[in-house]
């Protein structure tokens, strides 16, 4: 389940850098200013068959100019409370800095797992500057080069090594898992009530694993499904919730944890960077949508066109990913909360459908005749045959044809428009492969 590393560290000591190795992506900003993360950074790593996610904190200081103590130790604060395992990234040849030492001291009274990192390694003479860091009181430093990748093997090893066991849920799997993510005051505690107030007999919790994340089991008015708890939407943390950061993070482990997320938009408030944010989680890890425009019966105009407005601006936002239920109501009022719960249902069901295969190839080879792939230098791309995978865990769809690499994103956006207006599939996302006959 969700296994999570934090990058933490002094600004500017290649922090950026090193997630973009882990993630492989170009997804943070790197270059040489100070505090040039602006985005939270979250992203996706294997190593040994383990899957991680990994978050950069670098983003954190808010004010970079000069270095808030208080920011550097909300971040690593937030990483102690949500991290599995933590990276603590030093400059090799910056030596030990006065903020280096405040940060391990803060490390070495948690009792999480915690690397120290020392980078810019880039030519392994650093051997002999790396001694100093072990008095950091944090054990053995791994050097790395986060810029060219020498030392990332070994370090992601160590990782391994200290994660945290799993233990096994005891959850029922044929049950569907929600979870209801937002940002701050979006209205997550207020639904959560709405649904759990009155009959907290009702609902059983399962402590879950060591960091407990708890599923809540909902069994009432016909519904029968686990509502994701982690730790942090429950009970209010050392962290000030306020501060819209942290609230990406808490989401995390809630979203890899579920089938289905309830993603809560404040009517009053429009959509803003933060809720985007928390779509790009439920996306990446390939998460079925319903999303609640809460607060409805305060917002300014209720008409229809205010309606159409608002789910064609969401849409817009959240593009080209636009198949899936949007709900009006308010978690205060109870107005339609459990249409929402219903919407949550259908799409979990929707993420289970398979297609027979005659019927698939029938409707498909239609599709593909009235519009072929286009040819590319002169070869044509002939897809012969479609089938479903059965035990995918979102509808995944495998297409054979003569020359895969060919089959571009226009035109496979184009199958899944297709797929999307004959079959039931709102909510969830679809994969496509091609693969050579």
């Amino acid at each position: 389940m969700g296994r999570l590393i934090a990058i933490v560290g002094r600004p500017n000591v290649g922090k950026s850098t090193l997630f973009n190795r882990l993630t492989k992506t170009r997804a943070a900003i790197v270059n040489d200013t100070s505090g040039t993360t602006r985005d939270r950074q979250y992203g996706k790593t294997e190593w040994n068959g383990m899957e991680m996610s990994v978050v950069d904190t670098g983003g954190w200081v808010v004010n970079s100019d000069d270095i808030f103590e208080g920011e550097i130790n909300k971040q690593v604060q937030l990483a102690i409370d949500e991290a599995d395992v933590i990276l603590f990234m030093v400059d090799i040849k910056g030596g030990v800095t006065d903020l280096d030492e405040m940060v391990a001291s803060i490390l070495r009274r948690s009792n999480k797992p915690v690397i120290v990192v020392t980078n810019k390694d880039d030519n392994n003479e650093g051997i002999y500057a790396e001694a100093e860091f072990y008095s950091l009181g944090l054990g053995q430093p791994y050097s790395i080069s986060a810029i060219n990748g020498t030392g990332t093997g070994d370090l992601l090893d160590e990782v391994v090594r200290k994660m945290p066991k799993e233990e096994v849920e005891s959850v029922d799997e044929s049950l569907p898992r929600f979870a209801i993510v937002g940002r701050p005051n979006a209205g997550k505690s207020s639904l959560i009530n709405a649904l759990m107030d009155e009959q907290r007999n009702i609902v059983t919790d399962i402590a879950g694993t060591t960091r407990d994340s708890i599923y809540s089991r909902y069994n009432k008015f016909g519904f029968d499904f686990y509502l994701v708890d982690t730790a942090g939407i429950r009970k209010k943390n050392k962290v000030n919730e306020d501060i819209e950061y942290y609230s990406v993070l808490r989401s995390i482990r809630a979203i890899e944890y579920s089938d289905v997320c309830i993603l809560i938009i404040d009517a009053t408030r429009g959509i803003e960077s933060q809720d985007v944010n928390i779509f790009s989680i439920i996306e990446k890890n390939r998460k079925g949508l319903v999303v609640l425009v809460n607060k409805w019966d305060i917002a300014h105009d209720k008409s229809m066109k205010s309606i159409d407005y608002m789910e064609q601006t969401i849409k817009a936002r959240f593009a080209p990913f636009t198949d899936f239920p949007i709900v009006f109501g308010s978690a205060l009022t109870k107005q339609r909360i459990f249409k929402v719960l219903q919407e949550a249902i259908n799409v979990q069901e929707n993420r289970k459908r398979i297609i027979p295969t005659s019927q698939l190839n029938n409707a498909m080879q239609e599709i593909i005749g009235a519009y072929p792939p286009p040819a590319t230098k002169g070869k044509l791309v002939k897809i012969k045959y479609v089938t479903m995978l059965k035990e995918a865990k979102v509808p995944t769809f495998v297409f054979f044809c003569n020359l895969p690499q060919w089959i571009k994103d226009p035109y496979k956006r184009y199958l899944e428009n297709q797929i999307r207006e004959r079959w039931n599939f709102a909510g969830t996302p679809i994969n496509l492969y091609f693969r050579q006959k």
